[in-house]
């Protein structure tokens, strides 16, 4: 356990080396490779949404592969194609992007819906298939989507049953303006992104990753996840509510930041800070209550605020 979050501090500290200010951020970052999970990051340009995955990358010795997602841009583009070798008779499988560790979809929604589901299967059972053959994905294999909120010509939104695999939503967000100064300071002879150097290797990772899945989470707090998104389910301003993949992704990535705070157990308050990143994306606002100007993050911390906090009773449990 010490040796886990040791590893998971060095990764932490070296990103945070590139990426000014945004802590809270980057832990969700790291705890969706912790979870194996996908990350959408939404927000405006040039605000260290590629610096991010980058350093990500190089901080645990992954590959890393960028797609620049266009309208003309092909489902083959993505996955990779087989081609016809003369020589040996045969057909030769050249893979394409996906088939990295850690991947950077970069204004996933600019890419039409057709190329946009040539992710889902990478996404969701990590292998592709082409021309009926399928090809693995090695491990760790992490999605890394960005999209611009503001900009909406030229774009195709993504479908629900893909927000629905992404684990997580961040924002970043601009930086402070002691951050930004910092970042002109950190950037005025070369970018610090090209200095990181590798923290901690993949099979260090992926043993953190079997360990996710061992911390404790008692049974008031299982039923305290589920009450949770079941209550988006039943919200008046909801018309689509979380379905349970939301559960299980509230339940894992609370497990991963019990582990990154190096303890053996989840607490409520790591299922409530974790409650909007993972289940905000996954919900569809009624139109009535988008007049209003109701969010899917305002409904969740709603959510929050009535729901009871099984407080005592889950630190007696955990005592024993």
């Amino acid at each position: 356990m010490a040796e886990a979050e040791m590893v998971l501090q060095e990764i932490l500290a070296s990103v945070e080396r590139v990426v000014v200010g945004k802590r809270a951020e980057v832990e969700l970052a790291i705890i969706a490779l912790m979870c194996e999970g996908h990350v959408l990051i939404e927000d405006v340009p040039g605000v260290g949404k590629t610096v991010l995955a980058k350093s990500l990358s190089r901080s645990i010795g992954c590959n890393f592969k960028r797609i620049q997602f266009t309208p003309d841009l092909l489902p083959s583009d993505v996955t990779g194609v087989s081609i016809f070798n003369q020589k040996t008779g045969e057909f030769q499988f050249r893979p394409g992007p996906v088939m990295a560790q850690i991947v950077l979809a970069d204004e996933i929604n600019r890419a039409t819906p057709k190329t946009q589901a040539s992710l889902l299967e990478a996404m969701e059972e990590r292998q592709i298939t082409v021309d009926g053959v399928t090809h693995a994905i090695p491990r760790p294999f992490m999605v890394m989507a960005t999209q611009n909120p503001i900009e909406y010509e030229g774009t195709f939104p993504l479908p629900e049953a893909q927000l629905d695999r992404f684990l997580l939503r961040i924002r970043l967000g601009y930086p402070a303006k002691k951050d930004e100064v910092e970042i002109l300071n950190r950037q005025q002879r070369s970018h610090p992104v090209d200095a990181i150097e590798q923290v901690a290797s993949y099979e260090e990772l992926l043993a953190i990753q079997s360990q996710v899945k061992e911390i404790t989470v008692v049974p008031q707090l299982r039923s305290y996840i589920v009450d949770l998104v079941s209550s988006t389910r039943s919200h008046a301003d909801i018309y689509l509510g979380a379905s349970p993949r939301g559960s299980l992704g509230l339940f894992r990535t609370a497990q991963a930041r019990a582990l990154l705070a190096g303890r053996d157990h989840v607490t409520p308050d790591d299922i409530k800070l974790l409650a909007e990143p993972v289940l905000a994306h996954r919900l569809i606002v009624t139109p009535a209550a988008r007049i209003k100007n109701v969010d899917a993050g305002s409904v969740i911390r709603e959510i929050l605020d009535k729901l009871p906090v099984p407080g005592s009773r889950v630190s007696v449990a955990i005592n024993r």
